[in-house]
């Protein structure tokens, strides 16, 4: 038997188990050896790594890590593909099954203590194939959950991979790209055509490279530096002045704050690195704001911003989303 799967047995296990790939979980199952091959190759993991795996589905990654690494922690949301994933690394590689651990769990639900529970050493790297819909929230709240983590590669859809990699100045440059860089340097290791999953999905993929730095040095939270960056492209056409402004409740206050961080009040979110959101953030007033939910201060400037006839003034656009749920 082959260790690895390809098409006629994804789908048979599928069938197996009656699971029909569904767009609501993300799931679209690689069928192509050679791809989860190259994934593992490009994540360069080794015999001393521990990883973390999201979203092993039916297990064609999974069994491409499993004879390179220490060990592979699998998290799957799906009761059934869980309860399959240990059968069939048993019967495929039988003398590699004590190197997986299945975590039946929603991924973004996890916490630390979950994972304190699991077999040492701690998680060294995630390689993945992350659910499409997820695929940034997942992400930024492992990287935060397990500092352990020093490298990460994973699979996304090919807009989400760009918008990752992005630098200031890039028109994919938003929200993910700042926050992904709070935890290390981001590049785009690859591409991957449609033609390799099941269900061929609409769009290509793209793999995504990180590898863990120390943030920036601030006295501000990564929280309070989120907030910060999810404030700045709320309103991503405005400048920086008048997107804070509408968080802060005053375009003069986000204005001073900006100054004092050494950035132009008229430049725009998507010119700054994450070093300067983490500046911006050490501002009193910054931290003050960083208290509220973005979109319920955006919404309450909105209501408050009534013109001297009495009529009430344009609100503000709507922030946007950030990417990875679809």
């Amino acid at each position: 038997m082959r260790a690895l799967l390809g098409a006629s047995d994804i789908r048979r296990l599928a069938a197996s188990i009656g699971v029909q790939p569904t767009k609501a979980l993300g799931q679209n199952f690689v069928i192509d050896g050679g791809t989860v091959q190259r994934i593992v190759r490009t994540a360069a993991v080794g015999p001393d790594d521990v990883v973390v795996e999201v979203g092993p589905g039916l297990g064609s990654l999974t069994l491409a890590l499993l004879p390179v690494v220490r060990s592979v922690v699998a998290v799957e949301i799906d009761p059934r593909l869980a309860g399959l994933l240990s059968e069939t690394v048993g019967q495929r590689v039988p003398q590699l099954a004590d190197r997986l651990t299945v975590v039946q769990h929603d991924a973004l639900q996890l916490a630390a203590l979950q994972l304190d529970a699991l077999p040492a050493p701690a998680p060294s790297a995630i390689v993945a194939n992350l659910p499409y819909n997820v695929a940034v929230p997942v992400l930024l709240h492992l990287m935060a959950l397990l500092p352990s983590v020093r490298r990460v590669l994973v699979m996304v859809q090919l807009e989400v991979a760009e918008r990752l990699a992005a630098v200031p100045g890039d028109r994919a440059y938003g929200v993910p790209s700042v926050k992904a860089r709070w935890y290390g340097d981001v590049r785009l290791a690859g591409t991957v055509g449609r033609q390799v999953f099941w269900p061929v999905p609409r769009v290509d993929s793209g793999l995504v490279a990180l590898e863990r730095h120390e943030p920036p040095l601030t006295t501000a939270t990564r929280d309070q530096v989120f907030a910060v960056i999810d404030a700045a492209f709320g309103q991503r056409r405005k400048t920086l002045r008048a997107a804070l402004g509408g968080w802060l409740g005053s375009p003069s206050v986000a204005e001073d704050a900006l100054r004092a961080a050494r950035i132009d009040p008229g430049a725009r979110g998507e010119t700054l690195d994450v070093a300067a959101f983490a500046r911006l953030a050490e501002q009193p007033a910054m931290q003050q704001g960083a208290r509220q939910p973005v979109r319920q201060a955006v919404r309450q400037a909105a209501r408050q911003q009534v013109r001297p006839t009495g009529r009430q003034a344009t609100p503000p656009a709507a922030p946007t989303r950030s990417a990875g749920r679809r």
